[in-house]
């Protein structure tokens, strides 16, 4: 495979067990054509492994049950585009209007958010906490609890880290913010607070499987990622999400994501200029 020749044209017979084998372990369905997306991402990994073909590949990792190569790949195929604040308006909503009618009901406030790609997202999630805190200790005057997940252990270490480079940061972070919930930059990077970091677990979790063991959630995250899952993962994901959210409780999906079955377990709740679904 690797003989310095272009190898974006897979056989037919490998690409359809490759994808075959993509969607079995993580839910991701790969489109026809998608030959040159396989061979940016897996080049590499094949090269190291001494793997000559995505047959070989699927084969090694079913027979002998290489989690530690099943990983690598999931970590390659995986789409980790994020950046701070992504799209805005889901973080003004959850800092001026859910987490103060969250403050008023007894016990933790605890928000999950899913497929949490390098952090982004749940530092986002907790600096919303924090400067609402700031603002006014009397609105969120008690625990806030977030659950971060992906499937990719290569990103959850990079998120667990909490150091960014400037590049990165210019992807939504004010400078404002910067200058308050990060640390001095050290050599072209730098780091989450404490502060904003210790409200966050992060674990891995396949959105495939079942939910259940992860506990109860007044909010959740789940972004531009059911995008990627074929109709029925996503009728599942959304299944499961359901029944680990509290009475009441709220989701926030992609601005392009409405998944079939939907209406049947949410009630719909326009803000300008967003959509949240709130448990029936």
């Amino acid at each position: 495979m690797y003989s310095g020749k272009d190898q974006s044209d897979f056989g037919s017979s490998d690409y359809a067990l490759f994808r075959e084998f993509l969607e079995r372990a993580c839910g991701i369905v790969l489109g026809d054509n998608k030959n040159y997306l396989i061979d940016s991402r897996l080049r590499k990994l094949l090269k190291e492994n001494g793997i000559n073909s995505l047959s070989e590949l699927v084969r090694k990792i079913d027979r002998f049950s290489a989690s530690g190569l099943r990983q690598q790949v999931i970590d390659a195929m995986t789409t980790n585009e994020t950046l701070w604040f992504r799209d805005r308006h889901p973080f003004i909503y959850l800092q001026e209007h859910i987490l103060p009618e969250l403050a008023k009901k007894p016990g933790e406030i605890a928000i999950w958010c899913a497929a949490c790609s390098t952090g982004q997202e749940p530092y986002s999630i907790s600096i919303c906490v924090e400067e609402l805190r700031k603002k006014n200790f009397s609105l969120v005057n008690k625990p806030v609890r977030i659950l971060a997940t992906d499937i990719s252990a290569k990103v959850l270490d990079q998120a667990k880290a909490g150091v960014y480079e400037s590049l990165a940061l210019k992807r939504g972070m004010s400078q404002e913010r910067l200058d308050q919930h990060f640390g001095k930059e050290i050599e072209g990077a730098w780091t989450i607070k404490p502060d904003i970091k210790r409200r966050i677990d992060f674990r891995p979790i396949n959105l495939k499987d079942s939910v259940l063991n992860v506990g109860r959630f007044d909010v959740v995250f789940c972004r531009n990622v059911l995008i990627y899952f074929s109709s029925d993962l996503q009728r599942q994901i959304i299944g499961n999400i359901h029944r680990v959210l509290n009475p009441g409780g709220y989701l926030f999906l992609g601005g392009s994501e409405a998944p079939k079955g939907l209406n049947d377990l949410f009630d719909i709740h326009y803000y300008t200029p967003g959509v949240v679904y709130i448990k029936k």
